[in-house]
């Protein structure tokens, strides 16, 4: 989907978002003593990690569109997996006078110097959708449920290898089915929430021999991918197919559509008919991925409706300008190293051939010539 598709989308009902607003004020984070007002029309910096992937694009399009509704000025940067880049375009931000900060991180450790700044000048910054760790300048954090992406992601892994029904209850094969496994970029802190959660939906099946990996990389280093690169999981599956010395794969784990993606084309280059791929999960409904699950090649995604994600950040900022304290739902699972982060978390739904329809294209997330 294009970046203007999901523009046009999220404009439809933004001025309902000042009805949804948080809490009252009560104190305690930075731009809760502004008065009413005081901010009106200010500048909002909002920094992306890269324009590579339709999912950003759409994030830091619809984030945009939501503050200009509500009549902020917004300075929207995208760093392009280039972490010097994105430190640069954010002191710019804090240069330019910004008076709160939206932050997708391409590491979330390398930000403590430039956000030591932003504190000094009383910005509030908001960690959007990946952790800023080692820090504690940032103010809140808001993203989906990580750990339960992950456990959607073994999910939809063991119902589409037949181990669990549509319900999630085991049915009582045992296999063996060999799989390997793929996790996101260690630099992202949302990579180990996923990988923590598949692994122990996974882990009961791995134990007792439902489940076997080839290769025996089972570790989070093995199987990590820098920077979520798609060619950098098609050379790790090609060499997978070598390592595992010929035997037929059953299941792929891959956190990511993208990766996802480069997987499924290793393994069509590795001698893999369509119609024998191996149940290859993912992440994001990307359209080349809801493209791929429709015809029979990617078996499922995970889907983060990223319109909400961005309704989320603009309300957190809209509250803060407005003096109030932002509304979380979690003040426990985000610990960054240095303090416990305040969330607000959002729900995932795994996406199947069988409910594409419903979940992506009768919500109007996706037209449906769009996955033609």
């Amino acid at each position: 989907m294009t970046a203007k598709t999901h523009l046009q989308r999220t404009l439809t009902g933004v001025t309902a978002l000042t009805l949804v607003l948080g809490l009252s004020a009560c104190g305690g984070s930075r731009g809760a003593g502004a008065e009413e007002g005081s901010n009106e029309g200010a500048r909002i910096g909002v920094a992306m990690p890269t324009q590579q992937s339709e999912r950003w694009i759409a994030d830091g399009e619809n984030v945009k569109a939501q503050l200009e509704e509500l009549g902020y000025e917004v300075d929207l940067q995208y760093a392009n997996d280039d972490i010097p880049t994105q430190i640069s375009q954010i002191e710019n931000m804090i240069n330019g006078g910004a008076k709160a900060l939206v932050i997708a991180s391409i590491d979330g450790t390398t930000l403590t110097s430039v956000l030591d700044t932003a504190e000094s000048q009383d910005i509030p910054v908001i960690a959007y959708d990946r952790l800023i760790n080692e820090s504690d300048t940032v103010d809140y954090y808001t993203t989906f449920d990580n750990y339960e992406v992950g456990v959607q992601q073994g999910t939809s892994l063991l119902t589409g290898l037949g181990i669990l029904d549509e319900n999630g209850e085991p049915t009582g094969e045992k296999g063996p089915f060999n799989v390997e496994l793929f996790a996101g970029s260690p630099d992202d802190n949302n990579a180990t929430f996923f990988w923590n959660g598949a692994m122990d939906t996974l882990k009961p099946y791995l134990d007792d021999g439902t489940l076997n990996v080839p290769s025996g990389q089972t570790d989070f280093e093995q199987a990590a991918i820098l920077r979520w690169l798609p060619d950098t999981a098609q050379d790790r599956m090609e060499d997978l197919i070598t390592v595992g010395g010929g035997e037929q794969l059953d299941g792929v784990l891959s956190p990511y559509d993208g990766l996802s993606i480069g997987i499924i084309s290793a393994l069509r280059s590795g001698g893999y008919a369509k119609d024998e791929l191996p149940v290859v999960t993912g992440q994001d409904a990307e359209v080349g991925s809801v493209k791929s699950i429709v015809n029979d090649e990617q078996y499922s995604t995970i889907f983060k409706d990223v319109r909400e994600l961005g309704e989320r950040a603009v309300v957190m900022v809209d509250s803060l300008m407005k003096g109030e304290e932002p509304e979380v739902n979690d003040e426990e699972t985000y610990d960054n190293g240095v303090k416990v982060v305040p969330a607000y978390l959002l729900e995932s739904q795994i996406v199947t051939k069988d409910n594409y329809q419903e979940v992506l294209v009768d919500s109007g997330y996706y037209e449906a010539s769009e996955l033609e």
